[in-house]
């Protein structure tokens, strides 16, 4: 697949013009002018021993089908085909572009806004039945764009490269400390330990990214549902038989619990939750009786901020949430199940004001993550997630 990349400040910016000199003069084949993958093994940038670059298509095209050699298109040079080797480089330079946020030139207002400013447009879709099942929720790790998704496969978690190359998975199915029977949400820690809510083990369990088992936590609830962590690494989980929120303190590096606690009670059937790495607010997504949904927001000490139910939201539209996250400026964003799509609520200081971002190509979105000005959502339509930006 051939992914497009944004540049910062607009094309006729020098970040713009630069990043525009890196696509095309070291993303792509000369040969044959199609962008390097790693995902397709013929579009995979080889080094030739001159030090030229070319993917794997043209290589095995200019090549000598006895000899095994090729002349550099570029130096003419005999260079021999087994000498080539994978040209790394150059994927996790592609990687690293892949998340960069996009920021066109706009006006001060609309560059405050941030993701909220306006529609974004699906640039990726990975996964498809087979590969994810079921899935129910995604989290990115911020510092390099790794996506931890959650589904029902034999492993329960899988990991994606940020161009959506499947790295690897764990979490086997089982009741054991370090399997996975029922997973429900995943959230990262910001030192990149991966968290899962186990409603079949009524456990929170702990792995460091490449699958490890760290610790499990089963002992405070009922049934755990959504997670995510603060910008202090502490856990975050919703019980939403017992109505709660608790709070979890980990020593990642003893794999221990240092503190277990309830820090909101009384809550109705609360799912998703999510903690603003800005404010530090919590927002908490409750179902009411009826149907009704409610979405609650709290301060850093668990203090109502504000809050607004789906009763007063059918006024504006008819909004069924699944999901919902913050973005880098402290805007809510929410995912409509029902109408397959992802809202911006704002701030929320002054009541909702609902900006639709995504209003196409979602069939049944139920988990978000966002990173920078791109979102991943999770399409439980069609098995699949969906990168917009």
């Amino acid at each position: 697949m051939a992914h497009s990349y944004p540049s910062r400040g607009g094309l006729q910016s020098p970040e713009g013009v630069l990043l525009r000199e890196i696509q095309v003069n070291l993303l792509e084949c000369k040969v044959c002018f199609e962008k390097f993958t790693a995902q397709h093994s013929e579009r995979r940038p080889q080094n030739l021993s001159c030090g030229h670059v070319l993917c794997l298509e043209c290589i095995r095209a200019l090549s000598h089908p006895l000899l095994g050699r090729l002349e550099c298109p570029f130096c003419r040079q005999l260079c021999s085909v087994d000498a080539t080797s994978h040209c790394q480089a150059l994927c996790d330079l592609q990687e690293m572009l892949f998340f960069i946020p996009a920021c066109p030139r706009v006006d001060k207002e609309e560059e405050v806004a941030g993701v909220s400013a306006k529609a974004l447009h699906r640039r990726a879709t990975f996964g498809g039945w087979g590969d994810l099942i079921n899935p129910s929720g995604v989290t990115v790790m911020r510092s390099s764009g790794t996506m931890f998704v959650v589904h029902d496969g034999v492993e329960r978690v899988v990991v994606l490269g940020p161009q959506g190359k499947k790295q690897h998975a764990f979490g086997p199915r089982g009741h054991a400390s370090e399997d996975v029977c029922f997973a429900m949400d995943v959230a990262v820690t910001p030192c990149g330990h991966v968290v899962v809510t186990d409603a079949g083990d009524k456990a929170v369990k702990v792995f460091t990214s490449r699958g490890s088992h760290v610790v499990t936590i089963k002992a405070c609830f009922a049934l755990p549902w959504g997670v995510d962590t603060d910008r202090r690494g502490h856990i975050l989980v919703t019980d939403v038989q017992a109505g709660t929120l608790s709070r979890l303190k980990v020593h990642y590096k003893h794999g221990v619990a240092l503190e277990e606690g309830v820090v909101v009670s009384n809550l109705q059937h609360p799912k998703a939750v999510s903690c603003c790495a800005c404010t530090a607010n919590t927002a908490v997504m409750q179902h009411l009786a009826q149907d009704t949904q409610q979405l609650t927001v709290f301060t850093e000490d668990f203090h109502l901020l504000y809050q607004v139910d789906t009763f007063a939201l059918q006024l504006m539209s008819s909004v069924k949430m699944s999901g919902v996250t913050f973005d880098t400026n402290g805007h809510l964003l929410v995912v409509d199940s029902q109408q397959g799509m992802i809202w911006s609520f704002g701030t929320m200081q002054s009541g909702p004001v609902l900006t639709p971002l995504v209003s196409d190509q979602l069939i049944r979105p139920v988990g978000l993550g966002a990173l920078n000005n791109t979102l991943v959502v999770v399409d439980a339509g069609d098995h699949t997630l969906k990168v917009y930006s």
